[in-house]
């Protein structure tokens, strides 16, 4: 089953639309014009691939906007996808003709089909279900097919409906089976029909509060999702940005912005906070709690402007500002008191995305230094230049070194890339000088990142932790290190497989002046470039192996960039010269020796078992409705993984060792402290470290002989 790849989506519940919206007379249809037209023509000729738009072109949008549209068909009728589909061989045409035709008839169906769904639920959620018959629900909503008639869709409903009951009366049942398995007399027990009813009704309030948000999802919005539709057949990571989805991203990739520090939820037509983050303005204010509802907003002695009932977006950017600025939020809070809080903007800074390194060992005196890396961060906004991974790892390099490191690890586990620059210095902190990687642009021109500066900062055994989810920036890394023979690479059999490169262009910059009064246009992250191993090979689809492959969850299911529809092909291109750092029979030696460790590794079995019973789970989509059944269905997936309820629980895996350096900084701030502890604690029990430090250790014995 291919994992959808679906942008902006507003995902809400198990069911998935995206697209329902209410039309509003605020439209602004020459705006939406305007940036129909950059959009297609930037992809046009900025992409890297060459795509005709041609009746080939106009089927294959077509495909993607309709599964996008509505992708678990509970919403639009066969009858309407009759009519959208005179329209397959002509969207290319009516892109060429800035003709809006097809998308505004399909913004008209969706609309008009989602209010009759809205009252769909209301009917079916009155009465009580009865799951003693035999009914069974499709939960694979590929395998499903579009109702002929609203009778047939309502009985869709009607069985999404009943599973969600099905699932909520469950999870009472077995909060009340373990409060009378340990004599809680705080939960009171109750019976089917009542634990029913209540089930109905809370997924029926959980309905209410979707349809609620989906009126709210404007004509732009599903604007957004068709020239994504569009934007996606070119490759999985082009696509266009709003201005507040840029800005989204912007902070994503710098890992810090300007605001209050709060995170924000939507809940019940409420702006709800939900956590604050730790040295936040928010956070040394004292006065803005979790919990707390968000009724009013109003920019320093400016008038407040109501936000119940408002989009949480809109009300985000209402809330976000610059550094310096003052915001005041009128607040109910838990005890259902009214108060005013002022609150300055600052930068707030989100250190989990930061590096930052320890000292581990295992059952050996060696000490291996480690560098977990997120992502490849840079703040490409800030002026003057600000804060980089590269420097930050360099950072904790140096740290490591002035410590007396035997060997080191860099963790990109889950790392999804970022900075090409920044990849490019840091690989070439571990060797003299050289090639890094390839780049090959639209049109075949060729070029190659090199390592210029001759020095080393560290050449002592070195290992890279990758996985299924280590992407770009983070396989240019592992393969420039794997080809040199330069560390040894651990992990998932491969990693993402994302070899293209991505480049936002700002429309606001291109746009005609005539047009300025229509701004914001957003952007379009536009892949321009594919990159190359120095050997010659592509990331792309294949990813990087890993010299040592670990069982993972993901084994046995299809991840990564394969997985994602309308990826780019693997090709090579010609290998370029460079310099061996290890011998390849030693490296050999220690991968064998690492393998036969978890070959007899009684854990590792079980992460191997799981993943097995994983993949069985997950191409189970057909399951039962008769309540017997499912939970007996039920109790068999629980008895079978008790066994792997002990995976990853041994907190003596590894041993960790702050730096001295770190040390004083840490302990003179609480908020540090209990953020490097809960570090550390999960870093104790990984047994994939464990396993990297034991290949390290080697590593460190043969360079001793």
């Amino acid at each position: 089953m291919k994992r959808k790849l679906v942008f902006f989506a507003l995902a809400i519940t198990a069911l998935g639309l995206f697209g329902a919206y209410q039309y509003q007379e605020s439209v602004n249809k020459e705006k939406e014009t305007i940036v129909t037209d950059l959009v297609v023509n930037a992809l046009k000729y900025a992409h890297y691939d060459v795509v005709e738009m041609d009746d080939k072109f106009s089927n294959t949008v077509f495909d993607i906007y309709i599964e996008r549209l509505d992708y678990t068909k509970k919403f639009l009728l066969k009858e309407d996808i009759d009519a959208l589909s005179k329209y397959k061989n002509l969207i290319d045409d009516q892109l060429k003709a800035n003709n809006a035709e097809f998308f505004e008839l399909s913004a008209t169906l969706i609309e008009k089909r989602t209010k009759e769904a809205s009252e769909y639920y209301k009917d079916i959620l009155a009465k009580p279900f009865d799951f003693t018959v035999d009914e069974e629900i499709q939960l694979d909503d590929e395998k499903n097919e579009f109702a002929k008639s609203k009778k047939e869709l309502k009985e869709s409903w009607r069985l999404a409906l009943k599973y969600q009951v099905l699932l909520e009366i469950n999870s009472k049942l077995k909060i009340q089976e373990e409060a009378e398995k340990n004599k809680d007399t705080s939960i009171v027990i109750k019976s089917f029909a009542d634990l029913e009813k209540e089930s109905r009704e809370k997924i029926l309030k959980r309905n209410d509060d979707w349809f609620r948000r989906l009126s709210q999802v404007e004509h732009f919005d599903i604007l957004t999702n068709f020239l994504n539709s569009i934007a996606n057949l070119y490759d999985p990571h082009t696509g266009y940005y709003p201005p507040k989805d840029k800005e989204d991203f912007d902070i994503s990739i710098s890992g810090q912005l300007e605001g209050i520090g709060a995170t924000l939820q939507e809940k019940d037509g409420y702006i709800k906070v939900v956590n604050i983050v730790p040295g936040s303005p928010s956070w040394k204010g004292g006065k803005l709690k979790e919990n707390d509802l968000i009724l009013k907003v109003a920019q320093a002695d400016e008038e407040f402007v109501d936000v119940v009932g408002m989009r949480l977006d809109k009300a985000v950017k209402l809330i976000r500002g610059k550094k310096g600025t003052t915001v005041r939020l009128l607040v109910k809070n838990v005890e259902g008191s009214l108060e005013t809080i002022s609150i300055v903007r600052d930068v707030v800074v989100i250190e989990e995305t930061y590096a930052k390194s320890v000292i581990v060992q295992t059952d050996g005196k060696e000490r291996v230094g480690y560098i977990y890396l997120p992502q490849f961060y840079v703040n490409f906004n800030e002026k003057g230049g600000g804060r980089r991974c590269s420097d930050d790892v360099l950072k904790e390099v140096l740290k490591l070194k002035n410590e007396g490191i035997d060997g080191l690890i860099i963790d990109l586990r889950n790392n999804g890339g970022g900075s090409l620059p920044d990849v490019v210095k840091m690989a070439g902190y571990f060797i003299k000088e050289g090639p890094i990687v390839q780049i090959q642009e639209k049109g075949g021109r060729k070029s190659v990142l090199t390592d210029t500066d001759p020095g080393i900062y560290y050449d002592g055994p070195l290992a890279v932790m990758v996985n299924g989810g280590s992407a770009s920036a983070s396989e240019i890394f592992a393969a420039a290190l794997q080809d040199y023979q330069r560390a040894i690479i651990v992990g998932s059999e491969f990693t993402f497989g994302k070899g293209t490169v991505q480049r936002f262009l700002d429309l606001d910059q291109v746009v005609n002046p005539a047009h300025e009064n229509n701004k914001p246009f957003g952007a379009i992250k536009l892949t321009f470039q594919k990159f190359y191993r120095i050997n010659g090979g592509s990331t792309q689809l294949k990813g990087v192996k890993s010299d040592v492959v670990l069982p993972d969850n993901m084994k046995y299911l299809d991840y990564g960039e394969r997985e994602l529809e309308h990826h780019l092909e693997w090709d090579k291109i010609n290998p370029l010269e460079y310099e061996l750092y290890s011998n390849p029979a030693v490296l050999k030696e220690i991968e064998a020796a690492s393998q036969v460790r978890i070959n007899s590794d009684a854990e590792f079995a079980l992460i191997d078992d799981k993943a097995k019973k994983i993949k069985e789970i997950r191409d189970q989509t057909v399951v039962s409705l008769n309540f017997d059944k499912f939970r007996a269905y039920d109790k068999d997936i629980i008895e079978a993984n008790k066994k792997y309820d002990k995976i990853m629980t041994d907190t003596m895996a590894v041993k960790v060792i702050p730096l001295e350096s770190d040390i004083q900084f840490i302990n003179s701030d609480t908020v540090k402290l209990e953020s490097a502890k809960k570090w550390h604690r999960g870093l104790k029990k990984d047994i994939y470290l464990r396993e990297t430090v034991h290949i390290v250790n080697d590593m460190i014995k043969a360079n001793g002989k």
